[in-house]
């Protein structure tokens, strides 16, 4: 069941740049939507993009109809902002996944809007909330499930989400299945907001480190990620970001040749006029 969206959440003008579009959002724009979005019942999806997913979607058409159908599609690795900036197609700043996720809790404990957790073991997932009401202690959580299920069980869990009331929903499952769960399933949850969250329920139940802030900064927290699991990771990551580095290299060789030639017929219609 594919959710009916609103235009108007939709920003006027959106960032497109190696195939793929962005909302041009600072994080406290994206929260402010969110609120709206809650306060007038006005569903909204959010998608996230860093190198490597942009890198999979040029190869994976479901998952690129999952995540560019999103009524937000936002920024979550800092590469992609400098591409950005490097194509001429800017973005005001990188907005994590995680950052957005515990942006909006504090706004949700204080608004008694409802919040539902969805991913991971079950083991993680109770350290996840347990942690969360650490932090927001008069947030309303209205339930959480782990992320083992099946595509046939996923009616079930939409369900279940519905019958919680949640008016926002995080899900921190991998991809794909967290982009197909929210664009087959978020409308039939119910929920206002949904957003995908990745490994973000892992670094608050303290299953990995996040990078440190100097790290973020300087685009490297895939790195940082990568030293913690090399062997797992190591390949994955070098392999997507060279991918995504010859990818902006030609996007740019691309728009520099079209620069000259438009720059080249101006003269010479110039010349032409010449008597």
């Amino acid at each position: 069941m594919k959710a009916q969206r609103s235009e108007p959440n939709r920003p006027l003008q959106r960032a497109r740049f190696l195939g793929v579009h962005l909302d041009p959002l600072t994080i406290d724009e994206t929260v402010a939507r969110c609120v709206k979005a809650v306060e007038e019942r006005s569903p909204i999806t959010i998608g996230v993009l860093n190198a490597a997913k942009i890198v999979r979607l040029r190869k994976d058409p479901r998952l690129s109809r999952a995540v560019l159908g999103c009524d937000l599609v936002l920024a979550d690795g800092q590469s992609v902002v400098w591409a950005a900036g490097l194509l001429r197609r800017p973005l005001p700043e990188r907005v994590a996944g995680i950052d957005l996720m515990l942006s909006l809790l504090p706004e949700a404990e204080r608004r008694g809007h409802r919040v539902f957790f969805l991913g991971a073991r079950q083991e993680v997932l109770d350290r996840t909330v347990a942690e969360i009401r650490r932090r927001f202690p008069r947030l309303t959580v209205a339930g959480s499930r782990h992320g083992y299920f099946s595509s046939a069980e996923a009616p079930e869990v939409a369900d279940e989400i519905r019958a919680s009331g949640a008016d926002l929903l995080f899900i921190g499952v991998s991809s794909p299945m967290k982009e197909l769960f929210v664009q087959d399933w978020s409308a039939r949850t119910g929920s206002q907001v949904v957003h995908g969250v990745g490994g973000t329920f892992d670094v608050l139940a303290g299953e990995v480190r996040r990078a440190p802030e100097w790290w973020q900064r300087h685009g490297l927290e895939w790195l940082y990620r990568c030293l913690q699991e090399p062997m797992r990771l190591g390949p994955r990551y070098f392999t997507t970001n060279f991918a995504f580095v010859l990818l902006v290299a030609r996007e740019a060789a691309r728009g520099l040749t079209r620069g000259l030639t438009r720059g080249q017929s101006r003269s010479s219609g110039a010349g032409g006029d010449r008597r």
